[in-house]
C-alpha cells in the first residue's frame, strides 16, 4: 500500500440479498474511510451506494468508475460519488480498478460482481497480490462453492494468502487493522 493515500475497490451489486447485507456494505464503507482509504466503486445503487454512503459519512473521496457509453443507460450515480471516471470498455474498467487498488472488497451481487471478483482474484494470483476481503454471507457462499468445485485453489505458484473472509463488520475491521499494521511494519 502506498504511503500518501490508500484506495479500496468495492465490488457489490445493485441489489442486496438482505437488509443485513446492505448494512454490512455501509459499515464496510465507513470502516474503509476511517482507516484512510478512498473508495472506488461502480457508482450506482444497491450495495455500491451503501458502501459509498458509509465512506462519505466519514469524509472519504468516493469515485464512481463506469463505462462511457453505458452511463446514460445505467442512470445517475448515487449521491455519494464525489468524482467519476468514464472508461471505454470493460477491460479498461477492470484494469483501472485493479491497478489503483490497495485493497479489494467484495460483498455480493450479480454477474457483473462475479466478473469483477474473479478478475480481481486472477490479478492477485498472477500480477500483484492485492489483498482481498470477501464479506457477508453471499460472498462467503460463493467462495465456498469456488473452492469446493476447484475453481479456486492454492498451488505453490498461485498462493491465496491475499484472500481473507469476514462474516461481520467487526471481522472486517479486524482485517483492516491487520493490513494497516502489516503495511506499516513492512514499510
Amino acid at each position: 500500500m502506498n504511503g500518501l493515500h490508500r484506495t479500496a475497490v468495492f465490488f457489490g451489486g445493485v441489489r442486496a440479498a438482505s437488509g443485513d447485507e446492505e448494512k454490512l456494505a455501509e459499515e464496510i464503507g465507513r470502516s474503509l474511510a476511517q482507516a484512510g482509504y478512498e473508495l472506488l466503486h461502480g457508482g450506482y445503487n444497491g450495495l455500491m451506494e451503501a458502501a459509498a454512503r458509509g465512506a462519505a459519512s466519514e469524509g472519504a473521496q468516493v469515485t464512481a468508475v463506469t463505462l462511457a457509453d453505458k452511463h446514460d443507460e445505467w442512470g445517475a450515480f448515487n449521491p455519494y460519488a464525489t468524482a467519476s471516471v468514464h472508461l471505454p470498455d470493460l477491460g479498461t474498467r477492470l484494469n483501472h480498478y485493479l491497478d489503483h487498488a490497495d485493497l479489494v472488497v467484495a460483498v455480493g451481487g450479480g454477474i457483473g460482481t462475479l466478473h469483477e471478483l474473479t478478475a480481481a482474484a486472477y490479478y492477485a494470483t498472477t500480477i500483484r497480490p492485492v489483498p482481498m476481503i470477501l464479506a457477508g454471507p453471499t460472498a462467503l457462499r460463493l467462495l465456498a462453492f469456488l473452492r469446493e468445485e476447484k475453481w479456486l485453489y492454492e498451488t505453490p505458484t498461485r498462493p491465496l494468502g491475499f484472500l481473507r473472509t469476514a462474516e461481520t463488520a467487526c471481522a472486517f475491521r479486524d482485517h483492516l487493522t491487520t493490513l494497516h499494521h502489516t503495511s506499516i511494519g513492512g514499510a
